[in-house]
């Protein structure tokens, strides 16, 4: 069985490849029953997400364990364990963390290359974090991104990340005013823990793409409702509806389509020019299952 590390991971999974990988993955489907969830002991959570599809069976296993900021160590861990569909034979084990970090922004991207305006130059992130900090260099990928706003609670890690943009060649500053910031950016994606909201719908500019990553619990939520009644909204999965914050009370006929029906080109993408465009994703087992799959042929080969 072959062992996938963290940087074998990142390495098979840049984006080039990646972001077309989910394409085909999310076009053709595969099984994927509802998470599991299960508490260890008072605080714990072990989440379990299989899927399966063809001649590959595999599931992430992530453990959330809260006290471990007080241990000094990360709050989450996590494997992906792929297995033939056929044998149940396991193939590989590999790195949950950086798989679900960049199936994460790939994601994103991937649905901003049905969403964001083709001549989209500006992008605001916000939140440098462990997923927003890949979060340029995805978007990138789809669009002719030249510059880049970085907005984050901490500006120390908001200019550590503009430093690594720059020095891979993208025009990057810190803002501090975010509002401010809004109304200068034809790609917003916000990869926050934030439990009200960040972005203001009042601010949004006509043509403008809204990526909301980072609530995915009810008691987060990244945008306010101004952003969803301007805005013509889309999601990754109908899971959304229920596990996001962003959606709470959200009329579930509203929503344009989800990010596998624009894959197969069952549904239209950005209308025009001045349509603004909200894409909600809190992460789906399909996603995973096409980005493991990638990272074990490239890993094997």
């Amino acid at each position: 069985m072959l062992t996938v590390s963290a940087d074998d991971t990142a390495r098979a999974l840049e984006f080039g490849a990646l972001i077309p990988a989910l394409r085909e993955g999310l076009a053709r489907g595969a099984t994927a029953p509802p998470r599991h969830h299960h508490s260890v002991g008072e605080e714990a959570t072990l989440l379990l997400m299989p899927s399966w599809q063809g001649d590959l069976l595999g599931v992430k296993l992530v453990n959330v364990f809260p006290a471990n900021r007080a241990r000094g160590l990360p709050a989450l861990s996590s494997a992906y364990v792929l297995a033939s569909a056929e044998t149940g034979e396991h193939l590989a084990v590999i790195d949950g963390d950086e798989l679900t970090r960049r199936r994460t922004v790939a994601t994103s991207a991937l649905a901003s290359s049905y969403l964001a305006r083709p001549d989209s130059r500006v992008l605001l992130v916000v939140g440098a974090g462990h997923i927003g900090s890949l979060a340029a260099q995805a978007h990138a990928a789809v669009l002719g991104i030249e510059t880049v706003l970085v907005h984050n609670r901490s500006r120390p890690a908001a200019s550590e990340l503009v430093d690594r943009l720059r020095a891979s060649g993208l025009d990057a500053s810190v803002v501090g005013d975010l509002d401010a910031a809004v109304p200068e950016a034809d790609v917003i994606t916000c990869a926050t823990l934030a439990t009200s909201p960040v972005i203001r719908g009042g601010l949004l500019r006509p043509g403008t793409h809204l990526d909301l990553v980072g609530s995915f619990r009810p008691d987060m939520r990244e945008a306010d409702a101004e952003c969803l009644s301007r805005g013509t909204v889309f999601v990754d999965s109908e899971i959304a509806l229920t596990e996001s914050g962003d959606l709470a009370g959200f009329d579930p006929a509203a929503v344009a389509a989800t990010l596998p029906q624009l894959c197969r080109g069952e549904a239209p993408g950005r209308r025009d020019d001045t349509q603004i465009t909200v894409f909600k994703a809190v992460g789906t087992a399909v996603a995973d299952l096409a980005a493991a799959e990638l990272a074990y042929r490239r890993a094997a080969a």
